[in-house]
């Protein structure tokens, strides 16, 4: 298993891509059939680790950091938006050459990946969903919505680390180690850098004001054009986020897809149960 940041660096070499003066940081190892994954808020590419590991055996696995997250740049003023994250993760894809490529999404890699996947449905091999939506708007629960809220928010989740920190404890089923715990939160480790922990949180559509709410809309109307896509399903039924309320409008928008449910897992189902996972996703892809 790697299980410490040193271990992380070691095994994958860091590249980057210069997106307007901005640093964009990506792991790119391993040859044959290409899988990107894509993280959520608060993680970063570290989270993937040990599926990384298994997959680049047999296949070139890629995975960004979102600008703002992981090793990539953190400016203060960005566009820290939907829309930027997929051109950003547009213009990787296009600067690596990668023609089409299986997908794997966790948290708001989901509709990263899908609002890629929906302008791009022949490129898109098959999908492995952990923990995510699909929606727009859906139902998220108070520790989320009060981030939201102007003042404290930008308090808890900057200044007192609320977010990111906190996520490690109550975004698991099983304790989490030190060393894991530090490797997710270490480039999270000042009101700076923890920039688009909140800006993630803000952009969650709320009000049909919101800048998101109609891309993200559009997305969900398309997603009946990759039905013909296999979809994978493995979720943690302890998430105090993505509830099986999630699961359920997944299996709606892809009623074809197989179903894995893990009792013992929480948000950070990839922690809770990654030698299931591993397994699946190696068969899988």
């Amino acid at each position: 298993m790697v299980d410490s940041l040193d271990a992380f660096r070691a095994l994958f070499t860091p590249r980057y891509l210069n997106l307007d003066g901005h640093r964009y940081h990506y792991v790119d190892v391993g040859s044959g059939p290409t899988v990107v994954m894509l993280h959520g808020n608060p993680s970063w590419s570290f989270y993937y680790r040990n599926l990384i590991r298994a997959l680049s055996t047999t296949h070139r696995v890629i995975v960004p950091d979102h600008m703002g997250c992981g090793l990539s740049d953190k400016p203060a003023a960005y566009p820290y938006q939907l829309e930027t994250h997929v051109q950003n993760l547009t213009a990787l894809l296009e600067h690596l050459e990668v023609q089409s490529f299986g997908l794997v999404v966790h948290d708001w890699g989901g509709p990263i990946g899908l609002s890629y996947a929906v302008q791009h449905p022949e490129q898109i091999e098959r999908i492995l969903v952990l923990n995510t939506t699909c929606r727009a708007a859906s139902h998220y629960p108070f520790r989320i919505r009060v981030c939201h809220v102007p003042i404290l928010g930008s308090l808890l989740v900057r200044g007192l680390n609320y977010f990111a920190l906190g996520a490690t404890y109550m975004g698991v089923a099983q304790p989490m180690s030190p060393a894991v715990r530090h490797g997710l939160v270490s480039p999270y480790d000042s009101y700076a850098n923890r920039i688009a922990n909140l800006r993630f949180i803000e952009d969650i559509p709320r009000g049909s004001n919101h800048p998101t709410l109609a891309p993200a809309q559009e997305v969900e109307a398309k997603l009946c054009e990759l039905r013909n896509i296999p979809v994978e399903l493995c979720w943690g039924m302890k998430d105090p986020c993505f509830t099986p309320q999630f699961l359920k409008e997944w299996q709606e928008s892809f009623p074809d897809a197989r179903t894995h449910t893990f009792d013992d897992a929480g948000h950070y189902v990839l922690e809770d149960a990654t030698d299931k996972i591993i397994s699946i996703a190696s068969e899988f892809f």
